[in-house]
Order: C-alpha cells, then sequence, then structure tokens
C-alpha cells in the first residue's frame, strides 16, 4: 500500500494560500494597511494572516474579491465524484 505523505497537511496549504495572497497583493500595488482599509478587514488580521495562514473564511472571500481572484474558490470543489474515485483508487495502486 502507498503512504499518504504525497498530501499536503491543512497547515501547509493554508501557509501556501496566505503566500499566494500576500503575492497578489504586492503585485496589485497594495500595502497590507491598502488592502485592510479597501477590505475592511483590520490590518493586524491581514498581517496575522500573511504570517500564519490563519484568518476568517469572510475575510479571505472579501481579501479574494478586491485581489479579484473570488471566482477562483468556484473552482475549489468542481472535481466530479468519478475523477475523486480515481484519484482515491489510483492513490492504492502501485
Amino acid at each position: 500500500m502507498k503512504s499518504f505523505t504525497f498530501f499536503k497537511q491543512p497547515n501547509d496549504v493554508k501557509l501556501e494560500l496566505a503566500e499566494k495572497i500576500k503575492v497578489l497583493r504586492k503585485k496589485a500595488g497594495y500595502t497590507q494597511q491598502e488592502l485592510a482599509k479597501r477590505t475592511q478587514v483590520s490590518y493586524g488580521s491581514i498581517k496575522r494572516f500573511e504570517q500564519t495562514g490563519e484568518i476568517s473564511l469572510i475575510h479571505l472571500l472579501e481579501i479574494a474579491r478586491i485581489l479579484d481572484v473570488l471566482e477562483d474558490f468556484d473552482l475549489l470543489f468542481n472535481k466530479k465524484e468519478e475523477e475523486i474515485s480515481d484519484l482515491v483508487r489510483k492513490s492504492f495502486e502501485e
């Protein structure tokens, strides 16, 4: 049986997401303070998010809206059940 070490851990995913948002923020030319003002999310929350990946879902969605990537969240759960079943089955094959 294959090891599941190739799966990302939740902590890894949240840190990668925070880094991607940070890159998008900088690409858009916003400081953390400017993004806070535009999103009405506190500066402390944005700073903490970029450092730890911790943020409420509603704040993350508001940040994504301002950075024009909100529609990307629609892609999160678009895999068909058959595709998911195939991925799980393949993970057990050698």
